[in-house]
């Protein structure tokens, strides 16, 4: 594995159960101590108290974030019911208090309001960016915070378990969803206050906890072995864009950044047996059997938007 003093070449996803306590950065920065790595980045962040899923791109995985970035998520999560609190979690300061608790009946009742697209506020602590600024910088300052509110899009939301005090949840959601935000409304509407009190993320995309691995876990075995052993490949999240082989004159053409042209009745055959059609707009090109850049199509012109050195 080559290593220069910007440090070692490596290329792929980790899928890494967050432990709780640790922000998603901080994970970063440890992933990179082990590997030596030259680029990271994450495809989502998780809050300190949170646990679960995050996967982890390296080398010229970075280049398909936004693609992971934009997969729906699975959560599961416990509402504490009885208290706002202004975090919408268990690390915030006690705003409000309810002596009321709901029946699961009542939860169930509403829950309905909750899924198709929805319109939801951001907490007052987010990483969401007002004037150039994070909207929880400005709260921890004391100072108050508008935040417009948004449509995201739940799938689906059950309740799998209560208690007096608590209800927990599964929930399938799109992109910038914010579970505090809902334990937050959830308990607004029953009249009792609610706050996420855990927070478990079960699947981003292709990414499931089932196969993730512990930070403690991959530290240890990395000792032993080598990293590209616990690596999935760059094209993990690339895997609902379909994929067209192309001819060592294409890959040349490529990956000098130039555009090519399907002309010939081959062409389009080659775009048939891909399902490619009319409709598809991006393809992910293979070279050499490895993914060698995404395409964008316009017409029979096919343009190289990101180009993978692999």
């Amino acid at each position: 594995m080559p290593r220069n003093k910007k440090g070692v070449a490596v290329n792929g996803w980790l899928n890494i159960d967050k432990p709780q306590g640790l922000t998603s950065t901080q994970v970063i920065g440890r992933v990179r101590r082990v590997l030596h790595a030259q680029k990271l980045g994450h495809a989502g962040t998780l809050d300190p108290l949170a646990t679960g899923v995050l996967p982890i791109a390296l080398g010229e995985a970075t280049k398909t974030i936004p693609f992971a970035q934009d997969r729906d998520k699975v959560y599961e999560f416990t509402v504490a019911w009885g208290e706002a609190r202004n975090t919408d979690d268990g690390e915030g300061e006690v705003t409000q208090t309810s002596d009321k608790r709901p029946t699961a009946d009542e939860i169930t009742a509403i829950i309905p309001r909750f899924i198709g697209d929805i319109e939801q506020t951001p907490p007052k602590f987010s990483a969401i960016k007002i004037d150039g600024q994070r909207a929880y910088d400005i709260s921890r300052a004391g100072n108050d915070v508008e935040i417009k509110s948004r449509i995201v899009s739940i799938y689906d939301l059950r309740l799998t378990g209560a208690t007096a005090d608590t209800a927990t949840f599964e929930m399938e959601c799109g992109k910038g969803t914010y579970v505090r935000a809902l334990a937050r409304d959830m308990g607004l509407i029953l009249g009792c206050f609610g706050y996420v009190s855990s927070l478990r993320r079960l699947a981003v995309g292709p990414f499931g906890a089932e196969n993730a691995i512990s930070l403690d876990v991959f530290e240890k075995m990395v000792q032993s072995a080598e990293p590209d052993r616990y690596l999935l490949p760059v094209e993990t999240v690339l895997d609902d864009i379909p994929a067209l082989a192309l001819t060592d004159d294409e890959i040349s053409r490529i990956k000098q950044g130039q555009t090519i042209r399907l002309l010939s009745r081959q062409d389009i055959g080659r775009l048939d047996i891909a399902g490619i059609d009319d409709m598809t707009d991006l393809i992910l090109a293979i070279g050499d059997n490895k993914p060698l850049a995404l395409l964008e199509r316009d017409g029979i012109e096919l343009h190289p938007v990101r180009v993978f050195n692999l």
